[in-house]
This record gives C-alpha cells, structure tokens and sequence, in this order.
C-alpha cells in the first residue's frame, strides 16, 4: 500500500475578473491564481511551500481543503480521488485534513469560548460524545499545545496572538487529522513568538506523526520545519526537491534570488553574501507573460523564453530534484 496521503495532478484555480474598462457583455478575464499544481504529500512528511505575496500559496492551500471552488484537476486524498467542490464530500474529508490560518485572532469567532471553538469539530463530526468526553478531550489539548484548561471559558480578546494561534493549533488537532495546511501561521506573530510556535508545531508533528503543508515567506523557517520543499511563481511550481536540494544546490534563477535575500547571522559570512534584486514588480495573473512566466524578471533571461513555457523537469535520473529552467536544457 502506497504511504502517500495526498496525491495532486494539475490543480487549476482561475477565477472571473471585470475591469472598469469591459463593457458588460465582454467576456471577463481570468485570474491563473494556481495554473497546473502537481504535489505529492507522504505519511509523517512535511512539505514547505514558498515564494512572494501574489504568488498563489493561500489560494493552493485553500483548493485542497475545498474552501475555494478549483477549476480543473485532480485532488487524490488517501488512494480516492475526491471533489473538492462537493461540499458533503469535503465534510468527510477534513476529519482527517484540517487548517491553521494567516491570522490567528481572526480565525477565531470573538463570541464563543475557546472551550467551543476548539470543541466545535467534535461536536461536528463526533455528535454522539457526551459533554463531559468532550471536555476532556478539549483540556487534554489544551495542555497539549501549552494553554492552561482553566482558561478554557475565557474569550479570543482575552489572549495574546501566540496564545490565539496555539487555540487555533488545539482546534486543528482536536479530531487528530493526518494532514495538517498550515497558511502562514506564523507571519502575524512577534519574531520570540514564531520561533515558540513554530517547535510547537514541529514536536507535534513528530508526537502524533502528521503530515504537515507548510506554507511561509521566511525561508529560514522553512528550513527548520520541511523535509521538502516547493517554490511557487505567480501560480506555477519553479522548483521543488529536498530540503537539502533546494537550499544547497538551488537552481532555478528565481529560487536564488529568494535565497541570497536570507539574512545571515555570522558578519563574516554575510559580508560574502551577493543579494540578487529582482527588477519590477510581479506580473499581473490575470496577463502572465508568454513563456516562462518569470522571465520579466530573471536576471539570466533569453530569447527563447518568451516562447517556450519550461516544464518541471528531474535535475539528474537519481535525484528527486526538479526545476522549471531553460537555462537546465
């Protein structure tokens, strides 16, 4: 039996865009914010996903718990392929897959306890446990990620952000998912607070053996949490491989650029640290550009790449190792 929880095959998510300018029986644009995502996700793996503001992370992580409609695809979820569109489908589907959100005091409803937020998926998908077994459950949790149960008839207002997200970590391991999406959920938090979540998340990952998609802007979190990584580009995987692959033998011009920006801690080495600065701004998803749609703003462009679009290719036969790169040809 494959050990594989999570199988993706060219997950598209477009979505329907007017502009002041189109006159009302004109067709609309379409928004390419995810354009054919493959991914695999394996028992106890984690996976980090990476890139800029714009680039399709939140909206990817949102398809495959079906929280935004998806376009066309395939989504695999334990050797069954499943809609996410199918509402009654996905209500089965997320026992086993839940989500941690960007904003930790906004994903929590300010008029229920934190003993009912986090009790709420039991209540949803375990309807004949007593009030008392739920209860427990909910303490147990509690204690487990580090919030005191006596707290539990307190309110969101009432805690601090780190203290909101370690609520929201409970709540998604309330029902002991094997797949956990975590969006971000550490970027709206003081630098002392994510480096405590983030360990958190890591020795419950290890605890219970779940598979985490973690997705973030700091590369240096990534490192420290993934076992692999994939690096996304206005909705297109640019490069995806070991943690060891991406970050020792990064090869895509657009992955380096991210990496040159890491801030390094020892003065010596950071005097040798050549930054890359991207010119311009992100494209627009709604126009990408022709070709490799990061050759508006790759150093090492030419004149092919504005006519062949690269595919995610293997580096070499014996590495996991793949890159979208003309310049790998």
């Amino acid at each position: 039996m494959s050990n594989k929880l999570l199988v993706v095959n060219d997950l598209k998510v477009y979505f329907s865009v007017r502009d002041r300018q189109q006159k009302f029986w004109e067709k609309p644009h379409q928004l390419k914010a995810v354009n054919g995502i493959n991914l695999q996700l394996k028992q106890g793996e984690v996976l980090g996903i990476v890139g800029e503001s714009g680039c399709g992370k939140s909206t990817l992580a949102r398809a495959l718990i079906g929280l935004v409609s998806s376009t066309d695809g395939k989504i695999i979820w334990m050797g069954k392929e499943i809609n996410p569109n199918d509402q009654r489908m996905m209500n089965i589907v997320r026992k086993d897959m839940q989500m941690i959100f960007q904003d930790p005091l906004a994903s929590l409803n300010p008029r229920m306890t934190v003993g009912d937020i986090i009790a709420e998926p039991l209540k949803t998908h375990h309807k004949h446990l007593s009030k008392a077994e739920i209860k427990g459950r909910v303490e147990a949790i509690m204690a487990k990620v580090g919030l005191l149960p006596n707290l539990i008839n307190r309110y969101p207002h009432e805690f601090s952000g780190g203290q909101c997200q370690r609520i929201g970590i409970a709540r998604a391991l309330i029902l002991e998912p094997k797949v956990i999406i975590c969006d971000e959920p550490v970027s709206a938090l003081d630098v002392s607070i994510q480096a405590q979540v983030i360990n958190l998340l890591k020795s419950l990952q290890k605890e219970m053996d779940l598979s985490l998609i973690f997705i973030a802007h700091d590369l240096a979190v990534v490192k420290h949490i993934s076992d692999r990584v994939m690096v996304m580009y206005l909705g297109n995987v640019v490069e995806e491989g070991s943690k060891y692959e991406v970050y020792h033998n990064t090869r895509h011009p657009y992955t380096k650029a991210l990496m040159s920006a890491v801030p390094i801690a020892d003065p010596d080495a950071s005097k040798n640290n050549q930054i890359i600065y991207l010119m311009g701004d992100l494209p627009s998803p709604i126009h990408p550009p022709s070709g490799c749609v990061f050759r508006t703003r790759c150093p090492s462009v030419m004149e092919k790449c504005s006519e062949i679009k690269p595919n995610l290719e293997f580096v070499n036969e014996d590495s996991m190792h793949q890159v979208a790169c003309l310049l790998e040809k």
